[in-house]
């Protein structure tokens, strides 16, 4: 889909033709401006239209107007958490086979972040996966117009949600595929694919070179399954040359069964999803060929899968780590934080100024948070307020999670340094305490997205989580960057002779 931003007020779009005109009426409304802002007074007035997000009401080409069908959408108090509800309000007339052109209208001036809102939540609505079927179904929207008052006002803002749209879309999309249309190989083509794109750049490592590397645990995992393992590194060059870079790390295990501790039969067909955070990865480096912030990031894959052939890893098992520290393998089904361990320490060799892994790492997590916030663990206050608040702003929440040293007793193995799992008390804290063995000083957050990666039941598909706050995160680190180098320096000043 195509977006386009155009100043427009309520009488100019009731002469835009198109197939959907959809306006986002704020409460208390009353501006009879046009055929529109009538249509809209009478509505509230009536009682027609709820000011709360999300309630709508349509019109089939009512007079005065020139689009074929006119949506009017409550948009509450028109902050971007009400325009994102009433957008995605819209999803069913969005994807209505007939609409090829769409009009989303602003009856009144938008607050700061609610256009970022309403783009990507008319891009999260008007998504439709076809990748695998043999038939397309119904026409997609190939058109969206925003439209507002004053466009030159909000234009950075269209152009970044534009990028981060792209970015989420790239991720959700190959979080979708089944499989065995997502192998390791599969998806290391992915990744080379964004290296033609402005400023990335990308190495795909195979078996011979990760045995080199000597990552023990992530080989360990791989080992049951005929598909041959990928390790991806990207690299976005945007900051000054020797600048520390941000390195992001994204679990890719293309499916899991569970291994030999084999997962049970209902709802396994959604462990194709277990490669969220190497899709968020993918999906970050997509929307950085446009944004061009001026930091340097590293983006790093291991990919996989969990099978339980004769080979496989067996519970009890002890296998050796990157770092050299020795790992007993209790569950073979916490796999993820195997092949996660090995991939930081290889995040050790860049000297980063901070590393952010994401993953689909822990059932514990979606019982704590359910789907609406992420897990959030760091051991830096900093960096943890810091995606936190970019969460917030991107509308992709988090919520931090504890620490605390005792949290690791449970790992505690007889056979090795540490066990892969603890009890199962705290599980999503103590497979965040496992991970963090393997950081060393380096400020860390881990990003547990096992709630909020996909949805399941009817709904059932990638989110594109959390790729909205991880490019909120690195546009402000760049700015913060720039805001410490712009400010003057105080002069020395010569003592008075």
């Amino acid at each position: 889909m195509n977006f386009e931003l155009k100043t427009l007020s309520l009488s100019a779009a009731a002469r835009h033709k198109c197939d959907l005109l959809a306006v986002l009426v704020p409460e208390k409304f009353e501006e009879r401006d046009g055929a529109i802002g009538a249509l809209a007074v009478r509505a509230r007035s009536a009682g027609d239209l709820e000011d709360k997000p999300g309630k709508c009401l349509q019109a089939y080409a009512p007079e005065g107007v020139a689009a074929r069908q006119v949506v009017l959408a409550s948009c509450g108090d028109g902050s971007p958490q009400a325009v994102r509800k009433a957008v995605l309000g819209l999803a069913q007339a969005l994807k209505a086979p007939a609409v090829r052109r769409a009009a989303l209208v602003f009856a009144a001036a938008p607050q700061k972040g609610a256009v970022d809102a309403a783009l990507r939540a008319a891009a999260d609505a008007a998504y439709v996966y076809r990748a695998t079927r043999s038939k397309p179904e119904g026409r997609d929207l190939q058109m969206l117009t925003m439209a507002v008052p004053t466009a030159g006002a909000v234009q950075a803002e269209f152009s970044r949600a534009q990028a981060v749209a792209a970015g989420v879309e790239f991720a959700r999309e190959w979080a979708n595929r089944p499989a065995n249309h997502a192998t390791p190989t599969l998806l290391g083509e992915a990744a080379k694919s964004l290296a033609k794109l402005q400023g990335i750049r990308c190495t795909v490592r195979g078996p011979q070179d990760v045995a080199k590397l000597g990552m023990g645990a992530f080989m360990a995992v791989a080992q049951g399954s005929a598909e041959p393992l990928r390790f991806i590194e990207l690299r976005y060059d945007g900051g000054a040359k020797g600048d520390a870079p941000l390195v992001l790390v994204g679990k890719g295990i293309t499916f899991d069964t569970g291994g030999i501790s084999l997962k049970p039969a209902p709802e396994m067909d959604e462990m194709k999803f277990d490669m969220g955070g190497a899709a968020s990865v993918l999906g970050v480096f997509r929307a950085l060929a446009d944004l061009r912030p001026a930091v340097n990031v590293v983006g790093l894959i291991p990919a996989c899968e969990n099978m339980p052939d004769g080979r496989a890893l067996k519970p009890g098992d002890v296998v050796t780590s990157m770092s050299g520290q020795t790992i007993e393998v209790l569950n073979t089904d916490a796999e993820g934080r195997l092949v996660l361990c090995d991939a930081l320490t290889y995040a050790g060799r860049f000297k980063p100024a901070a590393i952010v892994d994401m993953a689909t790492l822990t059932g514990a997590c979606v019982i704590a948070l359910g789907g609406l916030r992420s897990g959030l663990f760091s051991t830096d206050d900093a960096l943890a307020a810091e995606l936190q608040g970019a969460g917030e702003v991107a509308l992709d929440p988090c919520w931090r999670m504890p620490l605390d040293e005792e949290y690791g007793e449970g790992l505690k193995s007889n056979f090795a340094d540490v066990a892969n799992v603890g009890g199962r008390p705290a599980g999503a804290v103590t497979a965040a305490k496992f991970l963090q063995r393997f950081v060393g000083d380096t400020p860390w957050a881990h990003l547990d997205i096992a709630g909020t990666a996909w949805k399941g039941g009817q709904a059932k598909g990638a989110t594109g989580r959390p790729v909205a706050l991880l490019l909120r995160w690195l546009s402000d680190r760049a700015a913060a960057s720039a805001s410490a180098d712009a400010a003057p320096k105080q002069r020395k000043r010569s003592p008075k002779g």
